[in-house]
């Protein structure tokens, strides 16, 4: 973003609205001088450590299975370069532009930590690679979750000179984009290949990213629901404050809060409509079902920003105590945990979602038409729609079985643990999206039932945007026509929709 002062990293905490400024918007690190300083002794200890010929894992001594195969000085480049090489065994997709820099990004404030012991020029490479737009070509899949090794040392190779990179739109060689950016290939020393491959930076960068598409399509949830709800002339009394006080769930009472402020003003408020003493449930509750998302996102984020300011390297260096020592700090699962409940509790809010939609389309329900068609004799209307968005939801149904535990036990069975969690966050990834698209289709049916309702209906300041963006957009099915390109604009838009107070913005036309 143009004007957007550099985020400086080392002392502050990184969030994942830190990590969303970097990868989406280009933003600029900057690296705090003390944090420099603190790497330059943690070095010095490395090398004290190996003069003194201390075993140290990844160091003198070989990693994984070979943690018993001595290293000697004058090995320490081939062996660090092999272990890159060795590595590096992602497999496609590769990651886009932005899950790269989320990737950099996150393992560069893992390191600043201070708690590797690799050469500090190495750090200050990450950065150099972020901000002068250097992606290395990053595989997604291969990491079994416990340090995202095979994938994420292709940063490494790029670091080296070796692999291909991404730089000003062109994919290259490394060596040339290095070259064309006045930089010089990194020489590695002791530690310095195991500390660039041991991280789950894939995993956790990508995460990030991931956390801030379910926060945003809580929001969006909110909204559509809200539109839904005047369509059909829903009972607001469920949205009452005094209600929610009394059970007090924070994500619960977010949510009716949200909704509230885009109902502001709606005619529903009045009164004056016909009594509805109990809606269906997927009407009557959706703030205890989008607030128990709400509340899994705030623990998978909390334990996830914990973690971007934490070290995961093993062995870790302790520098006050002089000691470098075996661990398992790269082992992810509390917060893997919190990403598999966040996608079993975003499934209750998309079948939440179906339901509606299919209520929408009965008119024993609404009032309304079959199908809300214009013309019952002429036009068919959304019967099919039920077909999509159900479909959608029985893949999310699969995408929310849980693939944390469903690992192997391998290096010699010294590796008996792991995760799977870049898997964990792909999956999470997948379930928003398919949600995207059950929305787009839920505010299909609230627009097109608020129109064919009776005009004069005062709608709410959210609610009105909302249903004005979607007109602009698509407009009201007045005979039947292909739905696939009205889904699809529909989906664009709520990707493109930012919400902020009573406030909702286009930033971005994706339709078209």
């Amino acid at each position: 973003m143009p004007g957007l002062d550099v985020i400086r990293l080392g002392l502050a905490p990184l969030g994942i609205d830190e990590v969303i400024e970097v990868a989406y918007h280009g933003r600029k690190v900057e690296i705090d001088k003390e944090s420099l300083a603190r790497l330059d002794h943690a070095r010095q200890l490395v090398f004290e450590l190996a003069e003194q010929g201390h075993p140290v894992y990844g160091l003198n001594r070989g990693v994984g299975w070979n943690k018993d195969r001595r290293i000697e000085p004058g090995q320490y480049e081939r062996f660090n370069r092999n272990l890159l090489y060795s590595h590096s065994a992602g497999v496609g997709p590769l990651a886009s532009r932005e899950e790269v820099r989320a990737v950099m990004l996150t393992r560069l404030n893992g390191l600043l930590q201070g708690h590797a012991g690799l050469q500090p020029e190495i750090v200050v490479r990450y950065a150099d690679f972020l901000n002068h737009g250097i992606h290395p070509l990053l595989p997604l899949r291969g990491s079994i979750g416990a340090a995202d090794i095979t994938s994420i040392s292709h940063i490494g190779l790029a670091m080296i000179g070796e692999g291909e990179v991404e730089y000003g739109g062109i994919r290259m060689a490394a060596s040339e984009a290095l070259e064309l950016a006045g930089l010089s290939p990194i020489i590695l020393g002791p530690k310095d290949g195991l500390a660039i491959v041991s991280s789950n930076a894939l995993s956790a960068g990508t995460g990030a990213l991931a956390l801030g598409e379910a926060e945003k399509l809580l929001k969006l949830a909110d909204l559509v629901y809200a539109l839904s709800l005047e369509a059909v002339t829903g009972n607001v009394s469920p949205l009452h404050e005094a209600l929610h006080k009394v059970r007090p769930y924070p994500g619960q009472l977010r949510s009716r809060d949200r909704i509230a402020r885009y109902l502001k003003g709606s005619e529903l408020w009045d009164g004056t409509l016909p009594d509805s003493l109990q809606d269906p449930l997927s009407f009557r509750d959706a703030c205890q079902i989008h607030g128990a998302a709400e509340d899994a996102l705030r623990y998978a984020r909390e334990q996830l920003e914990l973690h971007l300011t934490s070290s995961d390297d093993n062995p870790c260096l302790l520098v006050e105590e002089r000691l470098i020592l075996s661990n398992a700090n790269f082992d992810p699962v509390v917060w893997i945990l919190g990403f598999e409940m966040l996608g079993i509790a975003l499934h209750h809010l998309s079948k939440s979602s179906c339901h509606r939609i299919i209520k929408l389309g009965d008119p024993r329900f609404t009032g309304l038409t079959r199908f809300l068609t214009p013309d019952e004799q002429k036009v068919i209307g959304f019967c099919t729609l039920q077909k999509t968005a159900t479909s959608l939801d029985a893949e999310i149904r699969h995408l929310i079985n849980p693939v944390s535990t469903d690992f192997y036990s391998l290096a010699g069975d010294l590796e008996d643990h792991a995760t799977n969690a870049p898997l964990v966050v792909r999956n999470l990834r997948e379930i928003i999206e398919r949600i995207y698209y059950i929305l787009a289709i839920e505010l299909l049916h609230a627009a097109q039932a608020v129109q064919l309702r009776p005009p004069g209906f005062r709608m709410g300041e959210g609610t009105r945007q909302l249903y004005e963006a979607l007109r602009e957009e698509v407009p009201f099915l007045s005979e039947d026509r292909i739905l696939t390109g009205d889904i699809d604009r529909t989906y664009r838009l709520l990707s493109s929709i930012r919400i902020k107070g009573h406030s909702i913005s286009i930033i971005e036309s994706k339709s078209g």
